[in-house]
C-alpha cells in the first residue's frame, strides 16, 4: 500500500489555490451547500406537470416519519379504484392496520430463518444478513399481497394512525432489540438438541410478545367495523359488520394474483426475459413468492403506459434519491449539473451503479399519468406519500430519461404482457442471493431536512438486510 506523502498533498493545495474558477466555486458551495449550489432550472423548465394521460386520484397520503412507503403506493392504488367507483371524496385505506400485520409477520419469518440457519455459525454471511437487521418498515409488492391476502384492509377510520406508525424509529429500536434477543434462545435451544415441538413452543411464547407489544404500539386490529361514508353527491351509505377480508373483496375487489412484477435489471448476471426471486426474502411464511420477471427498458415503459392509458394506476420502485429535487418534485437527469460543478465525472451505466452499490431501489410511489408525444412518451405524473408540501401539491414529475436511469419496478395486469413475456414469467426463477441490489426494500421515509434521504435497503430503501430476510 502506498501512503499519501505530505509534498503531495502542498501540490494538490497550490493547484487548487492557483485555479480562479474553483476559488469562485468553493464560496458559492461553501455558503450555499452542493446541492443548491448545483441545481439548474433547466430540469424544471423540460418537465413542466402536464400530461395527455393524467388519472383522477385524489389528495396525496403522508406516510410522516416511516418506511411505509410500498405500503401507500398499494394502498393509493386501491383508493384510486375505490374513490371514483364508489364515488368518494378524501378517503383513505389504513396504513397502520396494514403495518401491524406486517410486523407481526416479519418477526415470524425472522424466526423461521434464524432456526433455518441454525446450524451456520454466526459468522456466516446468512446469519450475520439476518441479525443486521432483524426486520425494517421496507418491503416490496409481493410482500404486500401476501398481507392483503392473509389479513385484508379496512379504512382508516376502523384503524387510525398511531404516534408509533407515523415515526416508527422507537418501534424498530424495540422490536429489533427482541428480535436479536429471541435469536439467541432460538439459536441455544436448537444447539443443547431440543425438539421441534420444544423450539415451535418458544417462538410462539416469543410470538404473544410480540403482539403484545405490537398491539400496545399500534392498538388492536379490529375484527369487524361498521364502514360509513357519503358520497360525492351526499348521499348516506352504512355497511354493518364487516371483516377487513369482506371490505377488501367488495370494494376493493381486485385479484392482486393477475398482476405481476416487472424489473429492469441490466447486469450481466441477470439476461433479459427470465424470472429470478431472492432468497430469505418475505414477510409471510407460506405467503405469495417474491418474483420479478426482467425486461429491456423499452417494453418497460410500454407496459407501464398501457396500464396507464387503461385507466389504472401504476405501483413502481426507483431510486428517489438520485438527481431529483424534494421541494419542487423534479426527477430528471438535468435537474443538477454535479459534472459541471466539480469537474469530474461522476457517469456511470445503470448495470454500473447496480453492481457497485451505486444505486438500488429505494423508494415505491404510483404513476398516475404520462405524456405521449407522436406515440414516444416524455414525462410521467408521480403520486408520492410525503403529503402536499412537497412537489406539486405532493405530485412529482419524472423525466422519461430519469425513468431509464433510476427506476427498477413496476407492477402491471398479466394481461398487458406479450404471449413470450408471459411464457418467460411462467418459468421457475433461479434464486438470487439475499444481498443481491434485487432484494432491495422500499422504505424511503418522508423527511424534513432536504436530501440525503437514500436510504440503506430494493425493501423500497437499500438493503444492508432486508427484512428478513427479508425489501427503496
Amino acid at each position: 500500500m502506498t501512503a499519501i506523502e505530505p509534498k503531495l498533498t502542498e501540490k494538490f493545495h497550490q493547484d487548487f489555490l492557483n485555479n480562479n474558477k474553483q476559488n469562485a466555486l468553493q464560496r458559492s458551495v461553501v455558503k450555499n451547500g452542493i446541492s443548491a449550489s448545483g441545481e439548474s432550472v433547466q430540469g424544471a423548465v423540460n418537465n413542466v406537470p402536464v400530461f395527455s394521460v393524467d388519472l383522477a386520484t385524489g389528495k396525496v397520503a403522508n406516510q410522516k416519519q416511516s418506511g411505509r412507503c410500498w405500503m401507500f403506493a398499494a394502498l393509493n392504488t386501491f383508493r384510486h379504484r375505490m374513490l371514483n367507483t364508489f364515488q368518494l371524496k378524501d378517503f383513505e385505506l389504513s396504513q397502520n392496520y396494514t403495518f401491524f400485520w406486517d410486523k407481526y409477520e416479519k418477526s415470524n419469518y425472522f424466526y423461521e430463518n434464524i432456526i433455518a440457519t441454525a446450524d451456520q455459525p454466526l459468522t456466516s454471511r446468512k446469519v450475520a444478513f439476518l441479525l443486521a437487521t432483524p426486520q425494517q418498515d421496507g418491503g416490496q409488492w409481493d410482500m404486500i399481497v401476501s398481507i392483503f391476502d392473509k389479513y385484508g384492509v379496512v379504512p382508516k377510520t376502523a384503524m387510525p394512525e398511531s404516534s408509533n406508525s407515523s415515526n416508527s424509529r422507537d418501534l424498530n429500536n424495540y422490536l429489533n432489540k427482541k428480535l436479536r434477543k429471541d435469536a439467541t434462545i432460538l439459536r441455544s435451544l436448537i444447539e443443547k438438541g431440543a425438539s421441534a415441538e420444544e423450539v415451535q413452543k418458544n417462538k410462539e411464547a416469543m410470538l404473544q410478545e410480540i403482539y403484545n407489544f405490537l398491539a400496545i404500539s399500534l392498538g388492536t386490529p379490529p375484527e369487524t367495523f361498521d364502514f360509513e361514508y357519503r358520497d360525492e353527491e351526499k348521499n348516506y351509505h352504512l355497511e354493518q359488520n364487516l371483516t377487513p377480508q369482506t371490505f377488501f373483496e367488495k370494494y376493493v375487489g381486485v385479484n392482486l394474483h393477475d398482476y405481476v412484477s416487472i424489473i429492469n435489471a441490466p447486469t450481466e448476471d441477470k439476461p433479459f426475459n427470465k424470472t429470478y426471486t431472492v432468497e430469505m426474502l418475505g414477510n409471510v411464511v407460506g405467503g405469495k413468492e417474491v418474483k420479478y420477471l426482467n425486461v429491456e427498458m423499452a417494453a418497460f415503459k410500454k407496459l407501464a403506459a398501457a396500464q396507464l392509458e387503461q385507466g389504472e394506476s401504476v405501483w413502481f420502485g426507483c431510486d428517489v434519491g438520485q438527481s431529483s429535487t424534494r421541494d419542487t418534485g423534479i426527477m430528471a437527469l438535468d435537474v443538477y449539473d454535479m459534472n459541471d460543478l466539480f469537474d469530474i465525472d461522476f457517469t456511470m451505466t445503470k448495470a454500473e451503479r447496480l453492481d457497485f452499490g451505486e444505486s438500488l431501489m429505494t423508494h415505491a410511489m404510483v404513476l398516475t399519468g404520462v405524456d405521449i408525444i407522436d406515440g414516444q412518451t416524455t414525462k410521467w405524473k408521480v403520486e408520492n406519500s410525503w403529503g402536499e408540501k412537497v412537489g406539486e401539491n405532493g405530485f412529482f414529475v419524472m423525466s422519461d430519461a430519469w425513468m431509464d436511469e433510476y427506476t427498477y419496478q413496476i407492477v402491471v395486469h398479466k394481461d398487458l404482457l406479450t404471449d413470450e413475456q408471459k411464457k418467460a414469467g411462467e418459468q421457475a426463477p433461479p434464486v438470487l442471493a439475499p444481498w443481491d441490489p434485487r432484494g432491495a426494500l422500499a422504505k424511503n421515509k418522508k423527511r424534513s431536512p432536504p436530501p440525503s434521504w437514500r436510504g440503506p435497503s430494493f425493501y423500497v430503501g437499500r438493503r444492508t438486510s432486508r427484512i428478513s430476510p427479508n425489501v427503496v
